[in-house]
């Protein structure tokens, strides 16, 4: 079960949803969802509720707490889970986009620390509970089958002479896939060096070679200089072919806008064209190298 329409439930049961972060979503208590409607089909406008803003929350253990019992996953990983999915909200908010959290409205970044609220469409409100299984009544049939067991079958005797043989005899077995184990394992040590140094050589290019062709109409050839009026050139990275294709890849994954250009097809550029305002700069290459892991420059 995906974590968006969790926290949508969450606030429909609660009438609160605090979001580290971001801040809180607040349901009047007189609202509420009409499951049957969804049902059918017929999408309803989510009425009653509001956000504030408050990006000093940390922690929110009732929210865990509830997306574990959910999902039946332990803590640590609905934590994760949770973390996740704000972490990209953020993302997309952090570059003007707009954010929807399933089931309760749509996020709008103004300024740093606050956003604008919009709401959205309710989604159902039932929710079906795993059943946990009860491992007390589990063990207590286990043992009275065991029980009537012992009633209708006699048990074999076991004979005292025969268990130091049979240890004896796995003992000797081990010995004997050890000591074979460890002479092909000598014998083949040295093709496995070598094989593991010409598959991982082979593999670089294979890397290369493969991402340049999914990638090669992304890459491009424009000159530097020549940026759309109204636009402005974030320079991300420069490095070599296997860490721009590797890099370009993964952005591309969290919806950036990334685009990358090489002259010599030896470094190769990771940029965002950009429409800004010169006054909005330095507020872009703030949120930019907080995101990107390392400095951000603007190309003139």
């Amino acid at each position: 079960m995906k974590v968006a329409p969790l926290l949508a439930q969450y606030l429909y049961s609660n009438k609160r949803l605090d979001l580290p972060g971001l801040g809180t979503f607040i349901l009047d208590p007189a609202s509420y969802v009409e499951a049957e409607s969804t049902k059918q089909g017929k999408m309803t406008n989510l009425e009653g509720v509001t956000f504030e803003n408050n990006t000093s929350i940390k922690e929110t253990p009732d929210l865990v707490q509830f997306i574990a019992g959910q999902t039946g996953k332990i803590k640590a990983l609905a934590a994760a889970d949770l973390g996740s999915h704000l972490g990209l909200a953020l993302q997309f908010l952090n570059i003007g986009k707009p954010f929807l959290f399933e089931g309760i409205g749509t996020l709008t970044k103004t300024k740093p620390g606050e956003f604008s609220f919009t709401a959205g469409l309710a989604i159902p409100t039932s929710i079906k509970e795993q059943p946990v299984r009860d491992k007390s009544s589990t063990l207590a049939a286990d043992e009275s089958l065991s029980d009537y067991k012992s009633v209708l079958y006699n048990r074999k005797k076991n004979i005292t002479w025969k268990k130091p043989v049979a240890v004896l005899l796995l003992l000797t077995g081990l010995g004997l896939a050890i000591w074979g184990g460890y002479t092909v394992y000598k014998k083949t040590i040295a093709k496995n060096e070598k094989a593991t140094e010409v598959e991982k050589k082979n593999d670089e290019v294979a890397l290369v070679t493969d991402t340049t062709i999914h990638t090669k109409d992304t890459i491009t050839n424009m000159p530097s200089s020549i940026v759309p009026a109204g636009n402005y050139k974030f320079v991300l990275e420069i490095s070599d072919a296997t860490r721009a294709f590797s890099r370009f890849s993964r952005l591309k994954n969290f919806q950036w806008p990334v685009q990358m250009e090489t002259k010599d097809s030896i470094s190769f550029t990771l940029f965002m064209l950009l429409p800004a305002n010169a006054a909005d700069t330095s507020r872009l290459l703030d949120s930019l190298n907080r995101l990107n892991g390392k400095k951000v420059y603007i190309e003139p």
